[in-house]
């Protein structure tokens, strides 16, 4: 078990992560008001890879270029791919803070991934917090009431590549070095916004592409140091704690939803987004409570 300090460094990492992250989403949800999605991707995914690039050449992983050859490494992403479509679909057209609130119910998603795919035993309390978890994701999304987005759909698509996504990461294992993965990963993200260009009247606001002016490179390039900080923090997170420590951290996407949200696009979560954000939360945090108590660390 991880010494408590390493835990307290696990969650303040988590923390950076998930402000990292959500900056990441606010500066790309700014990008897109501008620039197409695809171009918005292609862009940063360019930015993102050639930082990458520079630790795969600095630490010698890409001498293992052809493990990449792996089933799973290419389920993995499969669901990379559909995870960043779909999400950043969504964050286009709704307001950040739902967006992220929506988003949250990743680790229910995540619990029935483990029990179905992995054969993770879950009791039936957890069963329960993920079916009132899920209520509370109807009650942020609305369907069928004045208020309903229909975009807000597709976040509940990507959480669904999330867990693809995760359960062939964790079938990979430590197998492949993980800086090229994340190269790889960059790559095929980069080449997901290129192949978007005819697609663009379909998910974007702004559907012709142009050549990017500096402040959009400069934003984009941001945008894309962000993103890598989070990725690189959660890895850090990850090595340094018990998972059970830095999970629930994962919640505090929502309030850097709530401040970017505010503070960059005057969005702010009505009740009902509040009501079911707080359920879904509560519900991810008694599921990591109950996956503690079960593994004997409480």
């Amino acid at each position: 078990m991880p010494h408590l300090r390493d835990n307290r460094r696990g969650i303040v990492s988590m923390a950076i992560a998930m402000s990292a992250f959500n900056l990441s989403d606010a500066l790309t949800k700014i990008a897109t008001q501008t620039l197409p999605l695809g171009e918005t991707i292609f862009v940063r995914g360019l930015f993102a890879t050639a930082a990458v690039a520079l630790f795969v050449l600095r630490d010698g992983s890409w001498r293992r270029v052809r493990d990449l050859l792996d089933a799973r490494m290419a389920l993995r992403l499969v669901g990379e791919l559909g995870a960043t479509l779909f999400y950043l679909m969504a964050l286009v057209h709704v307001a950040l803070p739902n967006v992220s609130a929506v988003f949250q119910a990743t680790p229910l998603a995540m619990t029935i991934g483990a029990a179905v795919f992995l054969g993770e035993t879950v009791g039936p309390r957890r069963w329960i917090a993920i079916a009132i978890g899920f209520l509370g994701v109807t009650i942020i999304v609305r369907p069928g009431l004045a208020g309903f987005e229909p975009n807000s759909i597709w976040v509940l698509v990507s959480v669904a590549f999330v867990v693809v996504r995760d359960i062939s990461t964790a079938r990979l294992g430590t197998s492949l070095p993980t800086s090229l993965v994340t190269l790889t990963t960059a790559i095929a993200v980069s080449l997901l916004g290129l192949s978007l260009m005819p697609f663009e009247t379909a998910v974007s606001t702004v559907t012709v592409w142009s050549w990017p002016t500096p402040g959009q490179l400069a934003l984009l390039a941001v945008t894309a140091g962000a993103l890598i900080t989070g990725y690189s923090m959660l890895i850090r997170a990850t090595q340094l704690s018990e998972t059970s420590a830095i999970a629930p951290y994962r919640y505090t996407l929502l309030v850097w939803a709530m401040i970017w949200g505010l503070l960059l696009f005057g969005d702010f979560p009505d009740p009902a987004t509040l009501v079911g954000g707080a359920i879904v939360v509560g519900t991810g945090l008694y599921s990591f409570a109950q996956e503690r108590r079960a593994r004997g660390t409480a």
